[in-house]
């Protein structure tokens, strides 16, 4: 076979999520967030392995999503739609009994007109500048939008992953003078959030990067290992070039494997000359340029050709492979590819 494997552990995932479930303050509900594809491992598999841990509010990004999500999870669980309820969304959103989190004073109109007395909840803006209504706005259609009956008050925070930033204290107080005295479940934490501290929780808390093994939830089961093939080898001799530009050029007699993952598969162009793949617990360096569908490697060292070799793992995760692209776990695990086969793994605890 030469498509990589991408294997993920449903049940690390599914302890992940009781771990943080744990950790969220008492009498706190434990959301799942499963947008983009679950992060890049398959919404199917993975929102029905954490259905059957125990969450029962989902939260994706858009109605497209949370219309494939109803269709995995059947009634009953509660998909919650970041982008709110945009033009278009509407018969999904009543056909599918989605939740969307209003945004504006024209989402909340477009909902309460069209969809009278379905389910929603609102963002706010607490200092992101990215979603949500901001306090002058908030101000102004608050009490007719309590008076509707809102199922949620959120915020966002942006800087969680670093306890120390000081706009984590201030969209805290700013989130409570929003929402203070209205007497609806809010919500401020995503996984860093949970980790700052029960003041963080309130009523609802909404883990993502941490179910799948990712920063800052240092704690996580790791979920995800991506194999790649070794397809051919060759022997290269001294002064000769391995790929485009030549971008290596062999310095000693050199065994060179060529894997099938590339740039296409969501490998960035970063990593050439710059990442370590591994042999078991044996390092081997990625050599050359990364191209659409390829990527060398230099396996002088190892006593045997291995069938495969692993770029994320036991030895390197998404984050790890992420500080080594110059970017985050995020990109890494959401890029992963179509082409690769994805195996789940579960009952092995």
């Amino acid at each position: 076979m030469s498509t990589a494997t991408l294997s993920i552990d449903l049940d690390a995932i599914a302890a992940n999520w009781r771990a943080l479930d744990k950790a969220s303050a008492s009498g706190v509900q434990t959301a799942a967030v499963v947008k983009a594809d679950a992060y890049g491992l398959g919404i199917t598999r993975v929102a029905r392995a954490l259905a059957q841990a125990g969450a029962r509010r989902f939260f994706v990004a858009v109605a497209e999503e949370g219309a494939t999500l109803r269709q995995v999870l059947g009634p009953g669980p509660q998909i919650c739609i970041l982008s709110g309820h945009m033009p278009g969304d509407t018969d999904m959103i009543g056909d599918l009994d989605l939740t969307p989190m209003l945004n504006s004073l024209d989402q909340v109109t477009r909902h309460l007109e069209s969809l009278p007395g379905q389910a929603f909840g609102v963002q706010l803006d607490t200092g992101m500048n990215r979603l949500g209504m901001e306090e002058p706005e908030w101000e102004a259609i608050a009490p007719f939008v309590l008076e509707a009956g809102p199922e949620l008050l959120m915020s966002h925070l942006a800087c969680a992953d670093d306890p120390d930033h000081g706009l984590n204290e201030t969209q805290l107080a700013t989130f409570l003078a929003m929402t203070n005295g209205t007497g609806v479940p809010r919500s401020l934490a995503a996984t860093g959030g949970i980790l700052l501290g029960p003041k963080y929780h309130f009523d609802l808390t909404r883990p993502g990067i941490g179910l799948y093994g990712g920063r800052p939830y240092e704690a996580a089961r790791p979920a995800v290992t991506l194999s790649l093939p070794v397809i051919q080898t060759r022997a290269v001799a001294p002064g000769e070039a391995v790929g485009y530009s030549c971008a290596w050029i062999a310095e000693a007699p050199s065994t060179v494997a060529t894997l099938s993952a590339g740039y296409a598969d969501g490998l960035p162009r970063s990593l050439s000359n710059n990442a370590v793949l591994w042999d078991g617990d044996t390092p081997c360096p990625l050599i050359g340029r990364v191209s659409m569908d390829l990527i060398t490697v230099d396996i002088s060292h190892l006593p045997q050709i291995p069938r495969y070799l692993d770029i994320i793992g036991p030895n390197q995760s998404a984050d790890d492979l992420a500080d080594i692209a110059g970017t985050i776990g995020y990109e890494i695990l959401t890029g992963l590819s179509s082409r690769y086969t994805r195996r789940y793994y579960e009952g092995t605890a």
